[in-house]
């Protein structure tokens, strides 16, 4: 025979859960000491500030040297 399931308290469950993995989430997020997240914000500025000083620039395509005229 199948168990006999009550929808109420699985439905129950399953919100604690989603409540308990949020709150885990948080306390990673934000649980952090000032100087954790100064320190990670010194190095996302970092390496922004490589990536912007070791970009290619290219030429942009224009449509004057076309010579089909499209």
């Amino acid at each position: 025979m199948a168990e006999i399931v009550n929808l109420r308290l699985v439905k129950k469950r399953k919100a604690k859960e989603a409540v308990e993995k949020t709150a885990a989430d948080n306390r990673i997020l934000f649980g952090r000491t000032k100087a954790e997240k100064q320190f990670d914000r010194e190095a996302n500025r970092k390496k922004a500030r490589f990536l912007d000083d070791h970009r290619f620039e290219t030429k942009p395509s224009s449509t004057e040297d076309d010579p089909d005229g499209k």
